[in-house]
């Protein structure tokens, strides 16, 4: 595993995930979502891949939470891994869309730990 990489998600990134997956899932199945990545083993995906399959824009470098995890990263830094649900055949970042986005910038080939349910 890349050495920019904490082993476990921290806990604040499950709340996180609950707050987004509201905005797309009742409370209740947004709350097993959380509790099933908690539970996960950690995944390896590419950057690129994670991109290409949530359909979502990489966000401009020059985005505050971007530079942000860019500068911790070059300073040492370690990131959270990334929190995925996959849903009706599609990828959702639940958390960690920031920090995909910047290790992009770094290289697209570069890999990253995921819990994906």
């Amino acid at each position: 595993m890349n050495k920019c990489w904490l082993k476990d998600p921290v806990d604040h990134d499950f709340p996180a995930a609950i707050d987004y997956l509201e905005l797309l899932f009742t409370k209740d199945e947004s709350k097993v979502f959380a509790e099933n990545l908690k539970k996960a083993t950690t995944v390896i995906k590419k950057s690129k891949d994670i991109l290409r399959a949530s359909c979502l824009p990489l966000l401009p470098q020059d985005n505050i939470h971007i530079k942000e995890n860019l500068k911790k990263v070059k300073k040492g830094g370690k990131l959270s891994p990334v929190l995925l649900v996959k849903k009706d055949g599609k990828l959702i970042i639940a958390d960690g869309y920031h920090r995909v986005c910047a290790i992009y910038y770094l290289s697209e080939d570069l890999e990253i730990p995921c819990r994906l349910v």
